[in-house]
């Protein structure tokens, strides 16, 4: 059986055809991401032992499209005969939009209009990493759930308040597929390949590329700030989660071991123990963190950031940033997100999923 788009959901009926899907190229794409779903396509065909998906290579002018490593890639077509497409049989059943156009001019307003076109055909649409962005810009994520990558997170929310923004590897609402990107793009299409041609020839996908584990859209991207841990200890990883979701009002030692349900001093034994560090110097960090993120990604004032990060007073924000990045939160807008020394002088990376 395979499913398509029909009347708001996804039916199952006859596998007759198979699934045409349009891939969106924008500048500075991700390689990995467009890599992965292709070889899930590849894939689905051979353990399906039949064309279950086709697929081709979209561009807005219909020439060769530079990634984010430097390698360029052909389309196939063009977005005007994309758009026309949507009146004719090759019409495809999902559009998959990878990177976004960096500028609100045409390229971006054909790409909107294309994915508007598409929802109105009743055609399924998704997008990765940054391409999340080009969903957003055209409308269709509003009142709906996204996922989005952590590093892009603080500023997706700041521009896009009537997003429901979550930092999962992916998510689907209403046959919107959002994913964070990188490796969590074989996790997505393996969940959409599922939807369409069943279990069997996901899981027969799966051992062909030698997947060790498919994770589900609701798993977390990372856990903030560390780089090298071992399995920790779920009262450490609740109250992590208890800090990212209080970032404007910090939460006290004694709020945090009601919340575990210990005391003070078993708290601050987890937290050495798992992390090195004490609860209250990680949560710091982690306020810093989305401070960062916000001064690279936002236009917000430097008071409202510092409030929105949990601290007393723009001095008081500005002296604990300093200690941890080395310069003052106005140096830090001329700099990208990913582009600052931590007092350890190491360079957070950019794609851990």
């Amino acid at each position: 059986m395979v499913h398509h788009w029909s009347h708001g959901a996804w039916a199952s009926v006859p596998a007759i055809e198979p699934i045409t899907v349009a891939l969106y190229l924008a500048p500075g794409f991700e390689l990995l991401a467009v890599s992965l779903a292709l070889d899930v396509f590849r894939l689905t065909n051979k353990a399906a032992g039949r064309e279950a998906f086709r697929w081709r290579v979209v561009s807005h002018l219909g020439g060769a499209v530079r990634a984010s490593c430097g390698i360029d890639v052909t389309a196939d077509a063009d977005l005007a005969r994309e758009r026309r497409y949507l009146m004719q049989p090759e019409r495809p059943v999902l559009a998959l939009v990878f990177g976004d156009e960096h500028d609100e001019g045409r390229e971006t307003k054909a790409l909107s209009a294309w994915l508007r076109e598409c929802r109105q055909r009743r055609i399924a649409a998704g997008a990765f990493g940054n391409g999340v962005t080009a969903l957003a810009k055209a409308g269709l994520l509003n009142d709906r759930k996204c996922a989005v990558h952590w590093e892009a997170f603080p500023g997706f929310k700041e521009r896009f308040m009537r997003i429901e923004a979550v930092a999962t590897i992916y998510e689907a609402d209403n046959n919107i597929w959002s994913c964070a990107g990188g490796t969590a793009a074989f996790d997505m299409m393996i969940e959409l390949v599922k939807h369409h041609c069943g279990e069997p020839v996901a899981v027969s996908v799966a051992e062909l590329a030698v997947a060790g584990r498919i994770r589900t859209g609701q798993e977390r991207q990372r856990l903030p700030l560390l780089r090298q841990h071992g399995r920790l200890n779920p009262t450490v990883v609740k109250l992590i989660e208890l800090m990212q979701r209080n970032l404007a009002a910090p939460l006290t030692m004694a709020d945090l071991a009601a919340a575990a349900g210990l005391s003070r001093r078993q708290v601050e034994r987890l937290f050495r123990n798992d992390i090195g560090r004490s609860p209250c110097r990680y949560f710091r960090e982690l306020r810093l963190e989305h401070a960062k993120l916000l001064l690279a990604q936002s236009a917000m004032p430097v008071l409202e950031i510092a409030v929105s990060c949990g601290f007393v007073s723009a001095s008081h924000f500005s002296r604990c940033f300093r200690e941890a990045h080395l310069i003052a939160p106005h140096e830090a807008r001329n700099l990208p997100a990913g582009g600052f020394l931590s007092v350890s002088g190491s360079r957070p990376g950019r794609h851990v999923l």
